[in-house]
């Protein structure tokens, strides 16, 4: 029997990225030119249009001062994360 992982959360992670760059206050184009991300890219991940790379994801965190580990912790929301407790 296969078990199969939970599904990642991707809509806590899009609206995390929503919730970052609005407590920072900045625009999509002052992210883009953080990140050398492309406006579109931007509006596509927090509107659910897409997920991203994990080198977009790296540009993010940076631009942020957030480390993947603390932006990708939202995946796991709703399930409990690997390598938790096995008791």
């Amino acid at each position: 029997m296969t078990i199969l992982p939970p599904e990642p959360n991707l809509d806590a992670l899009r609206l995390q990225l929503a919730r970052l760059r609005g407590e920072r206050g900045w625009t999509y184009d002052e992210l883009a030119e953080k990140t050398a991300l492309s406006r579109r890219t931007l509006i596509e991940i927090e509107q659910g249009r897409t997920i991203g790379s994990l080198a977009t994801w790296h540009a993010l965190g940076h631009a942020f001062d957030v480390p993947l580990g603390g932006l990708f912790a939202a995946l796991c929301e709703g399930h409990a994360p690997p390598g938790g407790d096995t008791q």
